[in-house]
């Protein structure tokens, strides 16, 4: 055995690396420490031949007004003066290069411009990340009113532009160079094919652009899903913290961080580590996938008339009741001590997917708080997986959409989803749950409106300014509409096959709908929820449900729905004189459940008059219980709602 095999062993693990350039030498180091290595080369770097933003660059340059420069990387670098010397002579541009503030991210820049005669006048300590960077322009200079060019090198980087903004500076951006998938495929193929198969123990990372690349590559092949999932059986080692960050941002596990961000210090010191990392993580993820006893739930036979006269239906239609009804959205949800233990043992799309489970979860809720109604356990976004645009639900991060829908080309190749084929679970949970509920309490089902929906696939993720989905909006009014009209024809469909499936009543969450205008709401949004509500049979109540949409109310209500919900931001009675004949639905505060119990009563006592004992009342929170809410306040809040409005 040779000396690095004692001072490192990968002991004949599966050691799969994306490396591209230096392929050769990790396949050398992988072997050389006892790996069974597997290469598979997932990119390529072209530079832009006809690159005008590095041209206009370099005349900046020579014309003395670019004052900062920070460059990246040593490649992009050395691109960069490529590109510029094809129209200013390399002596002229190198002359003018030299007398800008230049600051290098880490010593490959620096190696860089060492090879040009040039020393840069300000390096980024290690790890060499954006952060560095700022940290080190914070202390040396001020960047206010500074015109600063950032080399970019293949992945754009908006956090580091927007500080770099924040800070007073007027940035431009010059990429040099793009990544590309490699032009042979097969071997990157059949490495995601291997950890998918569970053929692999360790996996390397050494560049950033691999995980982007191995990710839509997997999803090309349908299996993003399967290519996370499998992580959790494997130790995922990152070169650094560049390298780390992005694993982090594509919602990929860290187990290994180099403490050297050279690739033979990095492989040896894998070797050394990964061994027992993976033994343990093996341990932990067998020790949480133990195989849970379900409980099989058998389909029945039901009859919907025997909820018809339940206080819920009767308030529905705006008809006297005893008493005035109560549901909690998220009813079942991490509040609850067996839906936390349920859980720990099953990731939220299996639980979804799982007929007998969802089934489980919706009517232990819906008996544990004595509520007047149950919810279907789903989720709004589920409609999206068989759209294709790559829907992860990331632990702390909630839902993920890998690939955005932001163009008018990536609009056209949506498919309109057949809920019969790719929903089919949701429609056997609803039998399932509709056969072991209580049969006198209604079952309502549930569809996230168009404009939340189309939000998330534009967006990504969860935003707090919409950007992405309003410039879409504003700028491609014809793509916007036919986004919309796929989603909508959808999620018609879809809301068509739960009724058939034994839902009472539907509620159609537009949680993202309070942050457009009403100008805004009745060009882009109102044409295609009166499409989905005239498509949908009015015997079926309807609850069209929104956040912070005071302003949006009267266009909502003419859109459709036999109920309208309210969130806890507007006051109830004004509301019901000001939209007219229409059942509410609403609109505790649900931050109000982390109180005691007689603040509790004070404000559901308010509700209550609010309401004036008006027919069509159906008491809710005005968003989701919170996850921190005692289940006991829950309870309470039931009680004293059918106490408070008995009548």
């Amino acid at each position: 055995m040779n000396q690095e095999n004692k001072e490192g062993n990968f002991s004949g693990l599966k050691v799969t690396s994306f490396e591209s350039r230096r392929a050769y030498e990790m396949q050398s180091l992988l072997t050389r420490y006892g790996g069974r290595a597997t290469i598979a080369p997932s990119m390529r770097e072209i530079p832009f031949e006809l690159n005008q933003e590095a041209l206009e660059f370099g005349k900046k340059v020579v014309q003395g007004k670019a004052e900062i420069v920070i460059l990246m990387t040593g490649v992009g670098t050395r691109f960069l003066l490529q590109v510029i010397e094809k129209e200013i002579p390399r002596e002229t541009f190198l002359a003018s290069f030299a007398k800008t503030v230049l600051v290098a991210r880490g010593p490959k820049p620096v190696l860089a411009l060492k090879e040009m005669g040039i020393t840069p006048a300000i390096c980024a300590p290690e790890p060499n990340t954006w952060r560095e960077v700022l940290s080190i322009l914070d202390q040396k200079i001020s960047i206010k009113e500074k015109k600063v060019f950032v080399q970019e090198y293949g992945i754009q980087n908006q956090e580091f532009i927007k500080e770099l903004k924040k800070r007073g500076a007027h940035v431009s951006r010059v990429p040099v160079y793009r990544w590309a998938l490699p032009e042979d495929l097969s071997l990157l193929k059949k490495a995601i094919f291997d950890v998918c198969d569970g053929n692999t123990d360790i996996l390397l990372f050494t560049n950033a652009t691999q995980i982007y690349n191995v990710l839509e590559v997997a999803s090309e092949e349908g299996l993003e899903s399967s290519f996370r999932e499998s992580l959790d059986r494997m130790v995922v080692g990152s070169i650094g913290p560049i390298v780390s960050e992005n694993l982090k941002e594509s919602g990929l596990p860290i187990d290994f961080e180099s403490k050297e961000s050279k690739m033979g210090l990095f492989v040896k010191e894998a070797s050394l580590v990964c061994p027992a990392l993976l033994e343990e993580k093996r341990k932990s993820w067998q020790k949480d996938h133990k195989k849970i006893e379900v409980k099989i739930y058998p389909i029945k036979l039901y009859s919907g008339d025997l909820c018809k006269e339940s206080a819920f239906m009767k308030a529905c239609r705006l008809e006297p009741s005893s008493y005035t009804p109560i549901w909690i959205m998220r009813q079942a949800g991490r509040y609850m001590k067996e839906y936390r233990e349920l859980r720990s043992k099953v990731k939220f799309l299996d639980l979804c997917k799982n007929s007998d489970l969802a089934c489980e979860v919706t009517v232990t809720a819906q008996e544990k708080l004595g509520v007047d109604a149950a919810i279907l356990f789903s989720d709004i976004l589920l409609i999206l997986e068989p759209m294709g645009v790559g829907l992860e639900y990331a632990k702390g991060d909630g839902p993920l959409i890998y690939r955005p829908v932001r163009t008018e080309e990536a609009v056209e190749n949506l498919p309109i989803v057949k809920p019969e084929e790719s929903l089919g679970f949701v429609f056997e949970a609803i039998k399932k749950i509709r056969s072991h509920l209580n049969s006198k309490i209604p079952l309502i089902g549930f569809a996230g409106a168009p404009f939340t929906v189309v939000s998330y696939m534009v967006e990504g993720k969860s935003s707090e300014n919409y950007l992405h989905t309003k410039s879409f909006m504003y700028r491609d009014y014809k793509a916007w509409n036919q986004l919309m009209s796929k989603v909508t024809d959808s999620s018609i469909a879809y809301i068509l096959g739960q009724i058939k499936s034994g839902v009472q009543a539907v509620q159609i969450f537009d949680s993202w709908v309070g942050c457009l205008s009403p100008q805004d709401y009745k060009t882009f949004v109102f044409p295609h929820m009166k499409k989905l509500f005239s498509s949908l049979p009015s015997t079926t109540p309807m609850i069209h449900f929104g956040t912070d949409t005071g302003a949006l109310l009267e266009l909502m209500k003419e859109a459709g729905g036999q109920v309208m919900g309210l969130d806890w931001r507007v006051d109830l009675g004004k509301s019901w004189d000001q939209l007219g004949s229409v059942a509410l639905q609403g609109n505790l505060d649900p931050l109000v459940l982390l109180s005691d119990h007689k603040t509790i009563r004070e404000q559901t006592k308010r509700i209550l008059e609010e309401a004036k004992s008006r027919n069509g009342h159906i008491f809710n929170l005005g968003h989701g219980v919170l996850p921190q809410t005692p289940v006991e306040n829950v309870r309470a809040l039931v009680e004293m709602v059918h106490e408070l409005s008995s009548r």
